[in-house]
């Protein structure tokens, strides 16, 4: 797992960002503040994760899905949270489906279009034996 607490951590970047998009404009925020608030997500994201592994072990399951994950917030008293939650989540579901869609639309026309180009070879080729056929039925005519 991780080998230093300091590998626990959210990456600096992000939350640069996200404190940058939280804030309004020309609020500075201290660097022993963005390590404060890095640490606290961190020990958040651990706290959400082990009592979403709770629900899933109650499951008998080994994989943590996002019931789990609802049912940790209301346990750890962040209700308010669900409804956005299941909110963005539905969100996330209609993007996934839609792109899986237009996947299978791609698909099934580039197979159409393969299937067409197919048919147009095999109907250049059968051209090309009549061709040769007459061509051999006239010199046979000529002999």
């Amino acid at each position: 797992m991780a080998e230093r607490p300091e590998d626990l951590n959210l990456p600096n970047a992000v939350i640069t960002r996200i404190i940058k998009e939280a804030l309004p404009e020309g609020v500075n925020v201290s660097k022993e503040a963005r390590s404060a608030i890095s640490r606290a997500a961190s020990v958040f994201v651990l706290y959400a994760t082990s009592c979403a592994n709770n629900f899933a072990m109650k499951g008998k399951r080994k994989t943590l899905n996002a019931g789990d994950v609802l049912s940790a917030m209301e346990e750890m008293e962040f209700q308010r949270f669900v409804a956005p939650l299941k909110e963005s989540l539905e969100v996330y579901r209609r993007e996934q489906k839609g792109k899986k869609e237009a996947r299978k639309d791609k698909d099934k026309k580039a197979d159409s279009e393969e299937q067409d180009k197919s048919r147009e070879e095999e109907n250049d080729d059968d051209d090309e034996r009549m061709e040769e056929e007459e061509q051999n039925d006239e010199e046979e005519v000529d002999n």
